[in-house]
């Protein structure tokens, strides 16, 4: 059993930024957690202006921790700090130009002026699209939505992958009945876990399911890139990334490390879910994302007992949203107890009931998804927009 005092006793082998001192004497180091498993995760507290210079201090401490025998996966993320705390080794400000608030994008250089061309985000080696999956607000059946379009890729022949980006509340391990853990394939790189034809990525593989994951957003842009570039994808057609509800920091690091081919927004025919689809939808048009459509979930439910139809959450107020902001409309998902128990048993619709109304629906939109890719609607071509944070 892996402890926090051997984890220490590793992490005070390396210097600080100082050169003098390690990281432990300097504070840097953050809660260091520790699972079943052993494997472990912490951050090092660094100064903001440093903070991408200080990298192979991370990569460092990563080693360090990584020779303790019997050690699982090691995760260590930078937390970078706007002012010099504990461990902050510069007094001076980062010779740089003033940046907008996190979640603002950079102004545009005024009319006729040089620009400098925006850098090109690389892509996943191997991987052909990206496509994001995602709602303004939780409860709106987004992972199950995302799944389901995964499936009904590879219902089409496609090699599928599915990277689960919601670092806090992990969904794909469930979903899809994985357990076990990534087995690594050459140093740092990870083997994806695999289900149903998929291949499947998510940090319900890494921590413990009732583990809190009370992290910062840098730590939570760290594992998302880990999660992209440190997994032995291989070949995929595409590859969809299952978001975290909200405009946050999983959504701005997804548009700023690779081109997105898409994103496809999942609501409820309510206005207040309406309301915060809408802001996931301009959020992915402000950083020059195509939003491939909206998905209306829990469009309404027919009872299994008299056939009655109720739209429970009102109905229709997607497709009207979609045809106000000129997206396409990918169809609609009536509320069913059956999608629900598949579902909680690992066994997604598309799977158990592949010849079902509902299976039929989820497959419809993966081609219309499909289809707009291989048509070139999606953003493959276009570079990510600039994305910085003060």
């Amino acid at each position: 059993m892996v402890t926090e005092t051997d984890i220490l006793e590793q992490l005070a082998k390396v210097k600080g930024p100082d050169l003098e001192s390690n990281v432990v004497e300097l504070g840097m180091v953050s809660k260091i957690v520790i699972d079943d498993a052993d494997n472990v995760i912490f951050s090092l507290t660094v100064d903001a202006g440093r903070a991408q210079e200080l990298e192979p201090l991370r990569e460092a401490a990563e080693k360090a921790v990584q020779r303790i025998q019997g050690i699982g996966r090691v995760l260590v993320a930078l937390t970078a700090e706007k002012s010099n705390g504990a461990g902050g080794p510069s007094s001076t400000p980062p010779s740089r130009p003033r940046t907008p608030p996190p979640g603002d994008l950079a102004p545009p250089p005024p009319m006729g002026g040089a620009q400098a061309a925006a850098p090109k985000a690389a892509g996943v080696p191997g991987v052909k699209a990206i496509v994001a999956v995602a709602s303004g607000k939780g409860g709106v059946g987004k992972s199950t939505t995302a799944v389901n379009i995964a499936l009904g890729l590879a219902a089409l022949g496609l090699d599928v992958g599915v990277l689960d980006a919601d670092i806090y509340g992990p969904s794909m391990p469930r979903l899809l009945g994985i357990t076990g853990r990534p087995e690594p394939v050459q140093g740092k790189i990870l083997k994806p876990m695999q289900g149903y034809g998929l291949k499947v990525m998510s940090m319900g593989f890494l921590v413990e399911e009732d583990t809190p994951m009370i992290w910062r957003g840098p730590m939570v842009m760290s594992a998302l890139t880990q999660m992209l570039r440190e997994v032995a994808w291989g070949d995929l057609d595409i590859l969809i990334v299952d978001m975290p509800p909200g405009t946050g920091d999983a959504q701005l690091t997804m548009a700023q490390q690779v081109p997105l081919a898409g994103a496809v927004i999942v609501s409820t025919p309510q206005d207040l879910a309406l309301i915060d689809a809408r802001k996931g939808l301009n959020m992915f048009r402000r950083v020059d994302v195509p939003v491939l459509g909206i998905v209306e979930n829990m469009s309404y439910f027919m009872c299994p007992k008299c056939g009655e139809r109720s739209e429970i959450f009102g109905h229709g107020g997607a497709r009207e949203e979609a045809e106000k902001l000129g997206v396409e409309f990918l169809g609609e998902v009536p509320l069913e107890m059956e999608v629900r128990l598949t579902s909680d048993q690992g066994q997604p619709i598309v799977v158990s009931s592949p010849n079902s109304m509902h299976a039929q629906i989820y497959k419809d939109i993966a081609q219309n998804v499909w289809a707009q890719i291989e048509s070139g609607a999606g953003a493959s071509a276009t570079p990510a927009p600039s994305i910085v944070f003060e």
